[in-house]
């Protein structure tokens, strides 16, 4: 049976979120994106988001970030087909970073988007991207 037969009427939700701010509830796998790279720490960089081209570029440019996704992905694309085995209707990932503004979106878009190309349905909440830094 491959994953696109079984797994591909499982409903993914993909979500980004700053852990400063809580976790997610009823996720079923949290990913933490604090060890890419961060651009706040770029003046230039720190108003943006990562659904800005710009941020997008400079976060998957870190080797880590690429990693991150990679490793992430072989694990959920796994999950998915064990839980479509079991029956399962769906499943839920949450990626974080500090403020949620940045890394953790890039993430989950880049790992949305093969999860996609797998076949799956996947939805994508971006929890925290819009919430104002207070340091800006």
């Amino acid at each position: 049976m491959s994953q696109r037969d079984s797994a591909g009427d499982l409903a993914m939700s993909v979500t980004s979120f700053g852990f400063k701010f809580g976790l997610p509830a009823d996720v079923g796998w949290v990913v933490d994106a604090r060890m890419v790279r961060n651009p706040f720490w770029v003046p230039e960089l720190r108003s943006f988001t990562g659904l800005d081209p710009v941020v997008r570029d400079y976060v998957l440019e870190d080797e880590v970030a690429g990693e991150l996704i990679d490793r992430t992905h072989a694990l959920i694309s796994w999950s998915a087909q064990r839980n479509a085995e079991r029956g399962k209707d769906g499943l839920s990932i949450a990626v974080g970073c500090t403020g949620g503004r940045h890394r953790s979106v890039v993430i989950v878009e880049a790992l949305a988007e093969r999860l996609r190309d797998d076949g799956l349905t996947v939805t994508v909440t971006h929890r925290d991207v819009d919430v104002p830094d207070p340091r800006l």
